[in-house]
């Protein structure tokens, strides 16, 4: 995990510069996501490594086992998720989705700025 510059100011991202979310129907330090079924496949989880990486990221970085049953990446006991829309690196299509998903600041908090010119689809979940 680093940090980027984007729309919504300083935003962590994955190693390819790909914005990660948070859910606001999961709760902070539980063991399982509250994304499940079709979810899924919309805000696809962030994959945890054996040893995760952070330049920049000041929040703590841990693992839960996923819905989808692999290791999923937390940032200070909160789930990380992509969204799929993102059109690529630096992208914030996911940004303030249904109000209840937000891209995460490198200390581990959400950021509820609104994406400039660009509005996130997705399903109601």
């Amino acid at each position: 995990m680093q940090t980027a510059s984007t729309g919504l100011g300083t935003v962590v991202v994955d190693g390819s510069g790909r914005t990660v979310y948070v859910f606001d129907k999961d709760t902070q330090g539980a063991t399982k996501s509250a994304c499940t079924g079709p979810c899924l496949a919309t805000w696809p989880p962030v994959p945890a490594g054996s040893a995760p990486k952070a330049d920049g990221v000041s929040g703590t970085l841990g693992s839960i086992t996923g819905n989808a049953g692999t290791k999923q990446l937390t940032l200070n006991g909160w789930p990380l998720y992509y969204f799929s829309a993102d059109a690529g690196p630096g992208a914030v299509a996911g940004q303030g989705v249904q109000g209840i998903w937000w891209a995460v600041s490198p200390a581990g908090s959400k950021v509820t700025t609104t994406a400039p010119a660009t509005t996130g689809q997705g399903g109601a979940y």
